[in-house]
């Protein structure tokens, strides 16, 4: 299993490297990197545009319409992870999410999992997509950042359930990560807020119910 992806950049050229899943001797699996060839581009806002291209052309396409392609089978399953919380309206936000999701996607098998402090498992929901007909599992990480639980305990949870299904094959992706269209998201959650603390606007979902939507002042 291996996806490629761009690593590193710096004012001259951009690195790709291929990330490979290689296992240790208890059966987990771990990245490991092979350096391609060097990609020389003009400028380092370049390198940073190549990097982001991808968010912005499926936005001026329409959203699901740009075409790589590679597109999702009926037997084709996606497992959104986040962490996990003791919080159960945490966990339910991801539920929300999920419904969400595959609504505007359309596609037919989405299923919630967390990582670890509550139920479904990674484990749960890859029977669940295997029981719904999947032949191929599409782990996607509700995450921003690249951090250890992308790096190592996502990728042997997935790992341990696909033992239990022989056939099945997976990949771990990216997780959100620096996408142009957090930006978006971002700057509508802040005039969201803003909006409520002036009085305009009812408290979005986050917020409902916990009065901490407002302004502090010493």
């Amino acid at each position: 299993m291996h996806c490629s992806s761009l690593l590193s950049s710096s004012s001259s050229h951009v690195l790709l490297s291929s990330r490979k899943c290689t296992s240790d001797s208890s059966g987990n699996f771990f990245p490991k990197f092979v350096t391609l060839p060097k990609i020389t581009t003009r400028s380092k806002h370049l390198s940073r545009k190549f990097c982001l291209s991808a968010g912005m052309e499926a936005m001026e396409q329409g959203f699901g319409k740009r075409d790589l392609g590679v597109v999702l089978g009926e037997k084709d399953a996606v497992i959104i992870v986040d962490h996990g919380s003791r919080r159960q309206e945490s966990n339910l936000m991801l539920n929300e999410f999920v419904a969400m999701f595959k609504g505007r996607t359309g596609y037919r098998i989405v299923e919630p999992a967390h990582m670890e402090l509550a139920e479904p498992s990674i484990r749960d929901a890859f029977k669940l997509c295997v029981q719904q007909g999947a032949n191929r599992v599409i782990v996607s990480p509700f995450f921003l950042f690249p951090g250890r639980h992308w790096h190592q305990d996502i990728p042997a949870l997935a790992a341990e359930a696909a033992k239990d299904h022989s056939g099945v094959s997976y990949i771990v992706t990216a997780p959100l990560g620096l996408h142009e269209l957090m930006v978006d998201v971002m700057t509508d959650r802040i005039k969201q807020c803003l909006s409520h603390v002036a009085g305009h606007v009812d408290e979005c979902a986050v917020c409902a119910g916990t009065g901490r939507c407002r302004v502090y002042e010493n």
